[in-house]
């Protein structure tokens, strides 16, 4: 998995090298707002994707005596400081719209900006292809944020398209920064979705309802179980991490307590591939703290009455 995402993370920089080579040139030739737009995304994008790459490799290093959970929050780390960039070019995108705006300059040469955004368009949708394998492969967040810059691209090079020829041959003066503007308030949309995922990662949010759901009716087909509480989830880059108390009868022996909670662990990390699973064992009546319902909560029993 770690392999797949770091092809991932190398394709895009050298993506993010032909594209800024190729809008230079376009900005140059046609003096687009919204081709500058899509130059400086694709430079960010560049920037971006160097973080991503180093991201990735960082936690794909095992754990170590400082880091004994491993460096998976290093991918959240630098999905973070892509957002930051993707802010950046953002409101640089909007203030040079603006100022083309109230100018009132045309761009020139369209013919230019048009084949290149087709190019553009080409080149991008290929990444995007190969990065959504990657992210099925890894579940990477670098990886997939990265993506967000790509698939905006996507839409910074139609609008390029459509800029120029609203702009030039329908002659509708103010589409070129008008698009600019759009392109911008898209990016800040995108910026605001990862960073929440980078932070819910960073915090250690819980699993989404429906793969806690999972994992405990995965636990919950052992009938040797009393029953599971004290359920908590988290993931850390590409790995993920659930832990959880159980109930066994108390005249059960050591070894063989032992015994169910392997059996229980194997199973559910055959289950949920790239997850840590570290299971309690508790005597059956046993209370931990009483009256915390996050705690204390039967997840099993739970799991029973709604179905």
């Amino acid at each position: 998995m770690t392999v797949t995402a770091t092809r991932a993370a190398i394709a895009s920089v050298v993506t993010a090298l032909f594209l800024g080579a190729l809008k230079g040139y376009a900005a140059w030739k046609t003096g687009s707002v919204a081709m500058l737009a899509s130059l400086a995304d694709s430079l960010l994008d560049l920037v971006a994707s160097l973080v991503t790459l180093a991201g990735v490799r960082i936690a794909a290093q095992p754990a170590d005596a400082a880091h004994r959970f491993g460096h998976g929050k290093a991918e959240a780390l630098a999905a973070l400081f892509q957002v930051a960039l993707i802010s950046v070019s953002a409101s640089f995108i909007a203030v040079r719209a603006v100022q083309r705006f109230l100018s009132g300059d045309v761009s020139a040469n369209p013919e230019s900006g048009i084949a290149v955004s087709v190019i553009a368009i080409a080149a991008t949708l290929a990444l995007t292809a190969y990065q959504r394998r990657a992210i099925a492969a890894s579940g990477s967040i670098a990886v997939r944020t990265d993506q967000l810059h790509y698939q905006s691209d996507l839409f910074l090079n139609l609008g390029v398209i459509a800029a120029l020829v609203i702009d030039q041959y329908l002659h509708l003066r103010g589409a070129d920064p008008v698009f600019g503007i759009a392109i911008a308030l898209w990016l800040l949309w995108g910026a605001w979705r990862a960073a929440s995922e980078a932070m819910g990662q960073l915090m250690d949010r819980e699993w989404p309802e429906e793969k806690r759901r999972a994992l405990v009716e995965c636990a919950a087909s052992d009938p040797r179980l009393e029953s599971l509480h004290d359920l908590r989830t988290r993931t850390s880059g590409a790995q993920d991490f659930a832990q959880f108390h159980i109930h066994l009868p108390g005249q059960m022996s050591v070894a063989q307590a032992h015994d169910v909670t392997e059996e229980l662990e194997a199973k559910l990390e055959a289950a949920f591939p790239g997850t840590e699973i570290l299971i309690h064992v508790d005597p059956v009546g046993q209370v931990d703290q009483p009256g915390d319902p996050l705690r204390e909560a039967d997840e099993i029993g739970q799991l029973k009455d709604a179905t």
